[in-house]
């Protein structure tokens, strides 16, 4: 029986259903270790508040446990996430950092995908042969690779030799024009400002880099395990009977069975780019989330951000909960053995 776009429908709903106690777990724990190891909540929520911010507060810390978790819920849902040391409100900062780590992370994956993959396939074509130890050592070298190390080498001197720059989004201080989407890329393009479009793409070239190259094995190997698993099948030899080209057989029949697994891992792995975020973005003064994170617990020598540390926690557990849904939503599209139902 065939699959429809209802069953799809309800397939994916079945998905977010099941994500809901996890991030209402996620929401639990923030409150407890809230309340655990703040001291006075009210004053590591809101620092340099004015008084009645504070008595608000002390109002409800004063109230039983329950009815204290269900004004932290309401205030999460509201954007009520507290003040940073320097009494910068966390919310607004948040939603334009997320915006610029996704798109980091976006631009690795794309990395990733279009060197990554290929690169799996030259393994597999050429397995156990030069091609394939080469490609290996290439992926080996990225996972052995810390991800500060390979940062400040991109950094240092990969940058200045290729004449690419190593700081921020642009080379000014704010570009003239608004920012709808706080995507330095994708502004420029909304903007028609094509110099700040390619400035933009300059500057987004090397952090992007440097979190494909470190993240890049994963792809890559599971590409060559996949098509190693597929090469011997009927269909592919069938394939070359047919006087079909090795290129048309390897990325046409062979690599589209291959990549059900290889994406799903792929949607997986958005989710653990963040880790490496919190150095790239830091090394490149990359202003998202990742950078967010490394001052908000004291790195750098600066104070730590308590409400802000709790953020970057509920906002990096949702990136993570969120792409394993798309990594099986993605499993379910691609692969028809799949249930829908």
């Amino acid at each position: 029986m065939g699959r429809s776009p209802s069953d799809l429908i309800i397939f994916v709903l079945k998905r977010l259903v099941q994500l809901i106690p996890v991030l209402f777990g996620v929401i639990v724990l923030t409150f407890f270790f809230t309340h655990l190891d703040a001291g006075n909540i009210c004053n590591a929520w809101y620092p340099h508040a004015g008084a009645a911010t504070i008595k608000n507060c002390e109002a409800t810390a004063n109230q039983p446990i329950l009815t204290q978790f269900y004004q932290y819920f309401i205030n999460l849902l509201q954007g009520n996430w507290g003040a940073s040391v320097t009494g910068v409100l966390v919310y607004p900062y948040i939603a334009a950092a997320v915006p610029a780590t996704l798109e980091l992370v976006l631009a690795a994956l794309f990395i990733m995908i279009f060197i990554g993959i290929p690169l799996g396939v030259i393994a597999a074509q050429y397995s156990g042969r030069l091609g394939d130890h080469l490609v290996r050592i290439f992926y080996l070298s990225g996972w052995a690779t810390p991800t500060y190390l390979g940062a400040v080498i991109a950094a240092v001197f990969v940058g200045p030799y290729l004449g690419l720059p190593n700081h921020g989004e642009y080379s000014t201080l704010a570009p003239p024009f608004h920012q709808y989407t706080h995507m330095s890329v994708l502004d420029a393009l909304i903007a028609g400002n094509l110099p700040y479009t390619i400035d933009a793409i300059s500057h987004l070239i090397l952090p992007a880099a440097v979190l494909a190259f470190i993240n890049m094995g994963i792809a890559t190997r599971m590409t060559r395990a996949s098509m190693l698993e597929v090469l011997p099948l009927d269909y592919v030899r069938s394939a070359r009977m047919k006087g079909l080209t090795e290129f048309w057989v390897m990325y046409k029949h062979a690599l589209r069975n291959a990549l059900i697994t290889t994406t799903t891992v792929l949607g997986v792995t958005a989710g653990g780019l963040l880790a490496g975020t919190v150095v790239v973005e830091e090394v490149f003064d990359w202003p998202g989330i990742g950078q967010y994170a490394y001052t908000a617990i004291g790195g750098g020598g600066s104070t730590p951000n308590y409400a802000g540390a709790v953020a970057v926690v509920i906002i990096f557990a949702v990136a993570v909960v969120v792409a394993n849904l798309i990594a099986d939503i993605l499993y379910g599209v691609l692969d028809p053995r799949v249930d829908w139902r």
